[in-house]
């Protein structure tokens, strides 16, 4: 084989070329998978073929570029790595070397389409679609709400921080882990050429960001600069970056301060424990809710965490003021609709709730976007967070 593109190429010989079902014209990955497996085979003509047909989807794919010009090198010499041309930086050459690799990982480990992240426990009526970032594999996967279970829609290749994830600091240049929402959007004449064809930023940081004392902002999904058809895998700031073409197919489906996205540094799926907690959490739900409205207001604090906050209010803060609320009251009614509930990623029994709250009594009546953070100690689902979401 002359040697050439030899680690890249030894991988893709051991995998299918191409996802079945999948329209290959408009597959880059799959496009990818079969020159670099026609590399392994030593079939370099073919390879070139492969590679051509990618650079007439997109000329701007870097990736490709390099393939095609180790591919015709090896034409006339041997090579003995991937991008061998003369005074090619070195810190590029490893960025495509990454890429490809975490591109052709995708193509070999396809996730099972059947299965339900173990994060997305419940959509509401209102979130048409839930968004998974896996930063491990490089991976946004796309999810439809049916009837509050979430279905496998589509997944795309993705770059994040340049340091990886788990975010902690302004300037980290890490991509957060946590749950997040769309909470709105930039298009392209509010920003530069870099960020594409636009932004969606994200509520990075969300309220347990703030609680582990984590900071910093401007955490988007954005798209790739007009002269560039992806970044590699780990090149951004701490954002998380799409093609162009794929940030406006995911642009289709969000809903601004709907749309949830939750950011882990694995993908696992859900098992029967994690819907036996589900049922337990939502008998607790409906507990707290059922003692809020009996009026015993012993009952509903010991719903509360002894860490629990809400704002600049501790629990004893909190219980105060709810004593004082709960004198005065003869009757509560309190009815919860529209409910959602996603897992915290690298958090155990952490759980975001989000939910329409009626609330209604002998002298005073509102309604409101409540969200609580639960969490599951010695067994027992408590409250630690509430506020507006």
């Amino acid at each position: 084989m002359r040697r050439a593109l030899l680690s890249i190429a030894l991988l893709a010989s051991f995998i299918q070329p191409a996802r079945a079902g999948e329209d290959e014209s408009r597959d880059m990955e799959a496009l990818l998978a079969k020159s670099l497996h026609a590399i392994g085979n030593n079939k370099l003509d073919v390879a070139l073929n492969e590679v051509d047909s990618l650079l007439k989807i997109n000329p701007n794919f870097k990736l490709a570029q390099l393939v095609k010009g180790d591919l015709l090198m090896a034409r006339a010499q041997a090579i003995n790595s991937f991008g061998n041309a003369p005074n090619a930086p070195k810190d590029r050459i490893e960025d495509l070397r990454d890429e490809a690799l975490a591109r052709l990982q995708r193509v070999q480990h396809q996730l099972p389409t059947n299965a339900t992240p173990k994060y997305l426990w419940q959509l509401d009526a209102s979130q048409r679609y839930a968004i998974v970032v896996d930063t491990s594999k490089s991976t946004l996967y796309l999810y439809e709400n049916v009837n509050g279970e979430p279905h496998y829609v589509a997944d795309y290749y993705i770059t994040v921080g340049k340091k990886g994830a788990d975010k902690v600091s302004e300037g980290d240049q890490k991509t957060p882990l946590g749950v997040y929402f769309i909470n709105g959007h930039l298009g392209r004449d509010k920003l530069t050429d870099f960020y594409g064809p636009g932004a969606y930023p994200l509520s990075y940081p969300n309220e347990w960001d703030r609680h582990e004392g984590r900071n910093g902002h401007g955490i988007w999904l954005h798209g790739t600069p007009s002269d560039t058809y992806s970044r590699p895998p780990r090149a951004s700031n701490g954002c998380v970056v799409l093609t162009n073409e794929d940030f406006l197919e995911i642009g289709k489906h969000v809903q601004i301060g709907h749309t949830p996205v939750i950011i882990t540094s694995q993908m696992d799926w859900s098992d029967a424990q994690d819907r036996e907690d589900r049922d337990s959490l939502m008998k607790a739900i409906e507990q707290w809710r059922a003692d809020w409205a009996s009026i015993n207001t012993d009952a509903y604090l010991s719903h509360y965490a002894r860490d629990f906050s809400s704002g600049n209010s501790n629990l004893a803060q909190f219980g105060q003021q709810k004593r004082l609320v709960n004198s005065g009251k003869t009757w509560i009614k309190v009815k919860l609709s529209n409910l959602s509930m996603f897992a915290y990623p690298n958090q155990p029994g952490l759980v975001v709730v989000d939910f329409e709250q009626d609330y209604d009594s002998n002298n005073l009546s509102n309604k409101m976007s409540k969200r609580q953070y639960w969490i599951k100690r010695n067994n027992k689902w408590q409250i630690i967070y509430e506020g507006s979401a």
